[in-house]
């Protein structure tokens, strides 16, 4: 499985993004896709996880209620809704793969295979 993320940019605090994520491959829809981020001289850390039919999803605490994942398995792609963004969001957001046919909604990075290049999202105060 390869991935592409985009929409990335700078954007005013309280305002909104939203990141794609398209891959490649058939069985796109058998994988569980996450979004993490990174920012500077800070681990990587959890955003959010949908599972393979888009039934199932997971947020991590600081962005529930302001952030949303979907995908278009017709499409290959996921995405990340991000909306009433603040400072502490700036960061490079990542998608990932984690798959075939996970059961759980991971948190982990290392327990995703697939990694896209990372999109850059700053959010001025």
């Amino acid at each position: 499985v390869q991935l592409q993320a985009s929409g990335g940019g700078l954007v005013q605090a309280g305002g909104s993004l939203r990141l794609s994520c398209a891959a490649s491959g058939r069985t796109f829809s058998s994988y569980t896709m996450g979004w993490f981020r990174q920012a500077p001289g800070r681990e990587r850390e959890f955003v959010a996880a949908i599972k393979g039919t888009g039934g199932s999803t997971l947020y991590a605490i600081s962005v529930k209620g302001r952030f949303t994942i979907s995908r278009d398995n017709a499409h290959n792609t996921v995405y990340l809704q991000m909306n009433s963004l603040k400072p502490e969001d700036t960061a490079v957001y990542f998608c990932a793969a984690d798959g075939p046919y996970t059961i759980a909604l991971r948190t982990t990075a290392r327990e995703y295979d697939y990694w896209g290049q990372g999109t850059q999202v700053t959010v001025s105060s």
